[in-house]
């Protein structure tokens, strides 16, 4: 479907990205398009995939979560199921991406404090060998794909 995105519908993904309750007479308004056109493009955008869904960003220090970490982890054979597992019992880990290289997974997973992540990253060694990265600051927080790429 990506290649069947023109700038208007790349524009709507951008503003929706930006601010996913904008109201859609704005979203309209900003993208040049009527209301009723808007409407439609954003039904056939979410209809086909290309919209997925809509979700709050939380500020993880805010709700009690201020270290965060990228944990690498090189998981040693094919059972895959005590991993998935893992992440549906332990809700700090926020993302599981399966990769190439010497890891197999990188994990970011927020913690109340070094001694939680430790736990966190116990649990995770029982699985395989982890490096960890504490983050320090976000120096571009995650913003989706823009219009060509």
């Amino acid at each position: 479907m990506a290649e069947n995105l023109d700038l208007v519908d790349w524009s709507i993904v951008g503003e929706l990205q930006n601010d996913g309750r904008i109201p859609l007479t704005e979203l309209a308004r900003r993208v040049n398009l009527s209301a009723s056109a808007t409407t439609e493009r954003v039904r056939r955008l979410e209809a086909t995939g290309v919209i997925t869904g809509y979700r709050a960003e939380v500020d993880l220090t805010a709700v009690g979560f201020p270290v965060l970490a990228v944990v690498r982890l090189k998981y040693p054979g094919s059972r895959h199921e005590p991993l998935r597992h893992l992440l549906d019992e332990r809700s700090e880990i926020l993302e599981c991406l399966r990769t190439t290289g010497d890891d197999c997974y990188v994990l970011k997973v927020a913690a109340t404090s070094m001694a939680h992540l430790e736990k966190v990253i116990n649990d995770l060694a029982a699985l395989g060998s982890t490096t960890t990265n504490v983050v320090y600051s976000a120096t571009l927080p995650y913003r989706g794909p823009r219009s060509g790429v």
